[in-house]
């Protein structure tokens, strides 16, 4: 059994060896946060990324999404003079590590899609320097980051590959970069020190893996929680076929039972990774995960399933249905695979028309909260923003998540 090597630190230190980071994909909600971390304990900070609109507003001091302390922390970093911001990757031969935090989808078959992925590295491989510690943050198929190592190899490349996958929440990147435990992996023992030491400056606990266990970890963190919520969506869906009412057997079942405590609350499975990630571990894996499958099918098809269910008691042909929050989770401002849009399409279909609000998704197509509770005959909850929590109405209302005060219809 892999013991984590402990905690040395209990408050953030500065660096005692700052070192010139570019962190690739540096704009997204992965890299961005992650490098003003690194900028925070004084390492020098390059976010590299080819959307040279973002990383200009960035450059102004505005984060470019919703990040619990960025907006206070972005100008700070800027002031110190130690983050940049670059659009090629000419920058990378002044760089002592490089970071990757590129995104990682599925092709239209729910396959991993491996090409932009490769672009990118290949860049990297044409303009890494002797002596650099490449660490991929991004997820990625089992056996990716051993195949960098032989490429790095067969080509003479002196360089480190180490994999050190990223298990933040959207939103709390900025606490929990700076508490959760690492993962370390590295494709030689050299890789995996340097990694480790990295990782380490900076106050972490870190927890050694072969490669193949790192990618693997990763992949099962965002599929058991996927897993997880397909179980409880599946048990919401059977409550409601029973008229009976899930969150009450919710607050029964785990209240003071301890061996409910990993029990989900049932509601949309929606975002840029969960449903993403657990695909990538079932592809090629000969039905292995087909648990994984089954997943997918029941969080994915919760929408459809509301909107059958709303059928039997209203005509929707002549109703307008107000969906409130469009983000994928709440208090976040990312649409990504959010299942309230994959909702908006099935109700499309059926009502006389549909609205949509959404306090941190903009878009000029969405109405106000008042505009809606005013025009809408019914009401689903597709976010749960603090926004919405205190929310009165006496118009039907769908929340599986249990989140808002209001009768089922």
């Amino acid at each position: 059994m892999i013991e984590p090597i402990p905690n040395p630190k209990s408050e953030k230190p500065q660096v005692q060896c700052p070192f010139n980071v570019a962190v690739i994909g540096g704009a997204g909600h992965v890299g961005l946060p992650f490098g003003l971390v690194l900028c925070d304990f004084g390492h020098r900070v390059t976010l590299v990324d080819t959307n040279a609109a973002q990383l200009e507003r960035i450059c102004q001091g505005n984060m470019p999404f919703e990040e619990r302390g960025a907006d206070s922390l972005l100008p700070c970093c800027l002031e110190s003079g130690r983050l940049h911001c670059a659009t090629g990757m000419n920058v990378l031969s002044d760089q002592e590590i490089v970071i990757v935090t590129i995104g990682t989808p599925v092709d239209e078959y729910l396959d991993p899609s491996l090409r932009a992925f490769d672009q990118v590295l290949e860049q990297i491989f044409n303009h890494c320097r002797p002596g650099q510690l490449l660490i991929v943050r991004s997820t990625v198929f089992p056996g990716v980051t051993e195949r960098l190592g032989r490429i790095v190899k067969e080509r003479g490349l002196d360089i480190d590959v180490s994999y050190c996958p990223e298990r933040i929440a959207q939103g709390l990147a900025l606490e929990e970069l700076t508490h959760l435990p690492q993962l370390v992996s590295g494709c030689t023992t050299q890789a995996l020190e340097r990694a480790t030491e990295f990782f380490a400056d900076l106050g972490l606990e870190t927890i050694p893996l072969s490669t193949v266990e790192a990618e693997l970890g990763k992949l099962y963190t965002n599929s058991y929680r996927y897993i997880n919520f397909a179980i409880s969506n599946q048990f919401y869906m059977l409550a409601q076929r029973y008229d009976a009412d899930f969150d009450r057997i919710y607050r029964a079942i785990t209240h003071n039972y301890k061996r409910m405590n990993g029990f989900a609350k049932a509601g949309f499975a929606g975002g840029p990774c969960l449903l993403k990630d657990t695909m990538q571990l079932a592809s090629f894996n000969h039905n292995l995960l087909t648990l994984g499958q089954t997943a997918m099918e029941v969080n994915e098809g919760l929408p459809g399933f509301l909107v059958e269910r709303l059928k039997q008691h209203h005509d929707l042909t002549t109703a307008t249905v107000g969906i409130l929050g469009m983000a994928f989770k709440g208090n976040c401002d990312d649409p990504r695979s959010s299942l309230s849009y994959k909702l908006r399409k099935v109700l499309t279909l059926d009502c006389r028309r549909v609205i949509c609000t959404d306090p941190f998704v903009h878009n000029p197509d969405f109405v106000s909260v008042e505009t809606m509770l005013t025009e809408a005959d019914i009401l689903i909850l597709g976010a749960c923003h603090d926004e919405y929590r205190e929310l009165q109405t006496d118009k039907p209302l769908i929340d599986v998540f249990g989140f808002l005060p209001g009768k089922q219809p």
